[in-house]
């Protein structure tokens, strides 16, 4: 077999794993078509509502596992599970604090995959990637001087400062990790989750009116940004800096 058939067999292969791949995420668009078609108003929180939102999670981790194994459940797969539970507790506004926890959660659990030997980069970081680290941690900060008087004004302002503190760390601390895999997929998703949190946030907090299609634009970047790290995640078994792929293609 001579180079160019290796090549042509390489790229018949590529195609089937990403054939196989969009096959085995179609649990996942179906039960965000149930989601979307269902629509059941934050006003009517039940047992079947948060079900019905935390499938999509459920199913994207359920594929992560089937590719990566039990040990992803301290990895991507975990994280899922815990934002699974996070969709869950938001379905009761009394259970914020929960859900937010779970999420935090989610976010440590991706950050500790994102400095994995498997998503160890070859290249290193130029100092425009510091210049990014920073402005993340810069954005990071300055969100939450901006919704700090908003948070005073909740009724567990006590609880909730610190802890939308903590969580804004970890999700920028996320962030960062992302970034700094170099992985398309994986930055794109992060960089959406906290787009997502963000408009969830300035409604959440009233620093903005409700917006008029505010809760469609959290759930699907949220479901995006999701969707692109599980994804992110399997293709990180083929190694690589897909960085570096992706500006050359």
């Amino acid at each position: 077999m001579d180079i160019l058939e290796t090549a042509a067999y390489d790229r018949r292969q590529r195609r089937n794993t990403y054939c196989v791949l969009l096959l085995s995420l179609s649990p996942f668009f179906l039960a965000i078509a149930v989601y979307f078609y269902l629509w059941i108003p934050d006003s009517s929180p039940s047992i079947l509502a948060a079900a019905i939102k935390a499938a999509p999670v459920i199913s994207l981790a359920l594929l992560v596992l089937s590719y990566k194994g039990g040990r992803s459940l301290l990895g991507v797969a975990g994280g899922l599970i815990f934002s699974a539970g996070g969709d869950c507790c938001l379905i009761w506004p009394e259970l914020f604090l929960h859900g937010m926890a779970s999420f935090a959660l989610a976010h440590l659990l991706y950050s500790l995959t994102f400095l994995s030997t498997r998503y160890s980069s070859p290249s290193s970081s130029s100092s425009l990637s510091y210049f990014f680290y920073l402005l993340l941690w810069l954005l990071g900060g300055g969100l939450y001087a901006f919704l700090f008087p908003f948070l005073q004004k909740t009724p567990d302002a006590a609880a909730l400062t610190p802890g939308v503190g903590v969580y804004v760390a970890l999700i920028i601390l996320m962030a960062t990790l992302a970034v700094r895999t170099r992985r398309p997929l994986i930055m794109l998703g992060s960089l959406i989750f906290m787009t997502s949190d963000l408009t969830l946030a300035l409604q959440t907090f009233k620093v903005t009116e409700p917006l008029e299609h505010g809760r469609h634009i959290v759930m699907t970047t949220y479901y995006l940004a999701q969707l692109l790290i599980a994804v992110g995640d399997i293709k990180a078994a083929e190694g690589g800096d897909e960085f570096a792929k992706w500006k050359k293609s």
